[in-house]
């Protein structure tokens, strides 16, 4: 699952696939219409591979959770985002047991499920733990 370069832009819908930087910003493509914008630096971006999810003992990656959802999906789309917010947290604590009730909104688990049946929609999720990374052996 390669979400690094997949940006949330506050005020635009859906997710923006990151292009290249400018001077003045960057360009993104959305995901939903391959239309490319670009961003200024004073637009509030976020990157997916920066967001987590509150629990009650730590804060887990949102690929996590992704893969999580896909585990659970079998690689399928997962509830709507639109359901009515009980389904939605119960759903969500099938998921994610220990995330923290007081801490993420309905509104966080919604953003999660929209996030997540887009992303699978392109064939960007997967339920495979991704390998760790080598640090790069030096010859001796």
């Amino acid at each position: 699952m390669s979400i690094e370069r997949i940006l949330s832009i506050s005020g635009k819908p859906g997710l923006y696939d990151l292009k290249l930087q400018t001077r003045t910003g960057f360009v993104a493509e959305s995901l939903i219409d391959g239309k490319k914008i670009t961003v200024g630096m004073r637009s509030n971006v976020s990157l997916l591979s920066e967001i987590s999810i509150y629990t009650y003992n730590e804060e887990v990656r949102l690929s996590e959770v992704f893969r999580r959802i896909a585990e659970k999906e079998d690689n399928g789309p997962a509830m709507s985002h639109k359901e009515d917010n009980a389904k939605l947290a119960d759903y969500f604590r099938e998921i994610l047991p220990e995330y923290d009730e007081e801490r993420v909104y309905a509104s966080d688990i919604k953003k999660v499920m929209n996030w997540y049946n887009m992303l699978q929609a392109k064939g960007m999720i997967s339920k495979e733990v991704p390998a760790p990374v080598e640090a790069a052996k030096t010859e001796e």
